[in-house]
């Protein structure tokens, strides 16, 4: 089903990371330099742990670009771990290294700890907690770069804010926010350290997170990410894995510590009668990517039936605290049985900001999968030229 297919490889004390998208059609203008800024975007945020002041995040092609133009063929990309000269020993391959750092065999609370020790018979936790860490989303965002850029060339903007972190909250109105609305939002949070473009509650956010460096525990929040200049008709209703909603669901649900995800309005709409949710339609003819339509409402978060209508797509998804303490909670070690404090590995206080750039890279990934599912094409020339005539017919 999928036009679109990546994979990425590697842990977060390893040697690095890898990645390969499929499906990017040729000739799309793509460089380091562009993939780096959104890497860059990832690590920063206040709340962030002291990995970030090692790494410094830089991408390399290593294949599927020549002279800064897309080829057809699988992209390969690769991030270097700075934090691998001290881990050469600890993450061998060789086997004559085993036992160079001691295991881990206290699981933390939340984390995939214990049930991946359990589900692939480890002794040693840092079997699994090496590649279900966050450090992974870092090559998610170089892969989602390249989807990005191919949204760009075809007029669609993605971009995502902080809402919420800790209780420290923005007023909001999903459905009221138009497109211009969401990208000067969106274009406000990049002033902020933590990605909130209301500066009265970004204040209460730094609060809420220098409390939370004090004594010792994490916190979680909510986040906003939308993708604008859609087309109607992305995505079916014809089957319930084809519907862009379930797909945007998954890709954001894929993201480390993501509890909930909702659509425009999301659960708001449960609590309302039908005739004040529903985004009534009114003529706008020559409007063709909205089939001629328009709305003032945006309750629906630009899908309905499984497909766009034309309105920004709008996903708030909420992210839980992360699972490792400063003040580590009650665990069992996993070998003796006996009752201990989980084990305490580098970590953030909070990575909501951070998450939001993931959101945005997740999206894009999922729109452009939607985007080449309907329009096709093995050039952008072909691309292009099939997407104005869909266009032109509407």
């Amino acid at each position: 089903m999928f036009r679109l297919r990546y994979l990425t490889a590697g842990e977060s004390h390893g040697r690095g990371l890898s990645g390969i998208i499929e499906g990017i059609p040729a000739n799309l203008p793509l460089t380091p330099e562009y993939v780096d800024r959104q890497l860059s975007r990832r690590q920063s945020g206040f709340g962030r742990g002291g990995r970030m002041k090692i790494e410094s995040d830089r991408v390399e092609f290593v294949s599927g670009i020549r002279w800064g133009l897309t080829i057809g063929s699988p992209i390969a990309l690769y991030i270097e771990n700075r934090d691998w000269e001290n881990w050469q020993s600890g993450m061998s391959a060789l086997s004559e290294d085993k036992g160079a750092v001691p295991p881990v065999t206290r699981p933390r609370p939340g984390h995939a700890d214990l049930p991946g020790a359990k589900k692939y018979r480890q002794d040693d936790i840092r079997n699994i907690l090496e590649r279900s860490s966050a450090r992974e989303t870092a090559m998610r965002v170089a892969v989602g770069s390249v989807a990005r850029r191919f949204l760009e060339e075809l007029g669609i903007t993605v971009g995502g804010f902080v809402t919420a972190i800790g209780g420290a909250a923005m007023r909001i109105e999903p459905s009221a926010l138009m497109a211009e609305d969401l990208k000067r939002l969106s274009s406000d949070a990049e002033a902020s350290d933590v990605r909130c473009p209301d500066d009265v509650a970004a204040a209460r956010m730094r609060e809420a997170i220098e409390k939370a460096m004090t004594e010792g525990y994490s916190l979680g929040g909510t986040f906003i990410v939308y993708a604008e200049g859609l087309p109607v008709g992305l995505g079916s209703h014809i089957q319930w894995d084809r519907r862009l909603d379930s797909r945007l669901a998954h890709a954001f649900m894929g993201i480390q510590a993501i509890k909930g995800v909702e659509i425009g309005d999301g659960f708001g709409l449960a609590d309302k009668p039908g005739s004040e949710v529903m985004d009534e339609i009114f003529p706008a003819p020559g409007s063709s990517r909205t089939g001629s339509v328009l709305r003032k409402t945006n309750h629906a978060g630009g899908i309905e039936g499984g497909m766009t209508n034309g309105m920004p797509v709008v996903v708030r998804a909420a992210m839980k605290p992360i699972p490792t303490q400063r003040k580590p909670l009650r665990s069992v070690d996993t070998v003796s049985g006996e009752p201990f404090e989980a084990a305490y590995e580098r970590s953030d206080v909070c990575a909501v900001p951070a998450a939001s750039v993931i959101g945005e890279a997740v999206m894009s990934l999922v729109i452009a999968d939607a985007f080449l599912e309907k329009f096709g094409g093995d050039s952008m020339e072909e691309t292009r030229r099939n997407y104005e005539g869909y266009l032109e017919n509407m």
